[in-house]
């Protein structure tokens, strides 16, 4: 799931060549400093930690929940038919001197084949997974930006980076961190999400059955 850890990578903007644009610029005079000042005011800079949203986001919890679920599903039924087929390889092993040139090389070529074909198979299963984690990945980049949207408007920020270890933040003030805030909003909006859905489907049920 290392992706998945690493989505927020992509989601936000680590913009430190600007801050250092505004708080550096006008040195030459102390008469251009104030400008500077001024215009760095006018920016609303706020940060998150990208591991404690994803570690406390129900929404990710709950997607990597079911496609570690599917995983675990899918490899016990790729173990099942590797299992199978062993045996059948032991069986040839075991008759394979009762068996006449024609006959065991009738065998070969069969057991060869399914081998190939539990190759494939297994290819599919990872395929299936890949393209599972990518679907999560995407619905989790619209969720957050959706919500980081909202939230930068309504409390007037112009800007939200993530800052933990190895982001290109050095520094920021704890009066920055809006973790907490964007992780309860994004709980709440979820919960109201899934309520909408169940509502829908008791709906959609009841219809039927009528």
């Amino acid at each position: 799931m290392k992706n998945l850890s690493l989505v927020l990578n992509i989601i936000l903007l680590v913009a430190v060549s600007v801050l250092f644009y505004l708080h550096f610029s006008g040195e030459k005079s102390e008469s251009q400093q104030e400008p500077s000042m001024i215009e760095s005011a006018e920016y609303s800079v706020a940060y998150i930690n990208a591991d404690s949203v994803l570690s406390s986001y129900d929404f990710f919890k709950e997607m990597q929940e079911k496609l570690q679920e599917k995983g675990q599903k899918l490899e016990d039924e790729y173990k099942s038919r590797a299992q199978g087929l062993q045996k059948e390889v032991n069986d040839y092993q075991r008759n394979v001197n009762s068996l006449t040139i024609g006959q065991a090389k009738a065998v070969e070529e069969n057991l060869m084949k399914k081998q190939q074909n539990l190759r494939m198979y297994q290819e599919s299963l990872s395929q299936e997974l890949i393209k599972e984690e990518s679907k999560i990945n995407q619905e989790l980049y619209e969720k957050i930006t959706s919500y980081l949207n909202d939230y930068s408007k309504s409390h007037g920020l112009q800007m939200v980076v993530k800052y933990n270890q190895g982001s290109d933040v050095l520094y920021a003030s704890d009066s920055m961190n809006i973790t907490n805030a964007v992780i309860s909003g994004l709980n709440e909006a979820y919960m109201k999400e899934k309520e909408v859905g169940t509502e829908i489907k008791s709906e959609t049920d009841t219809t039927a059955v009528k």
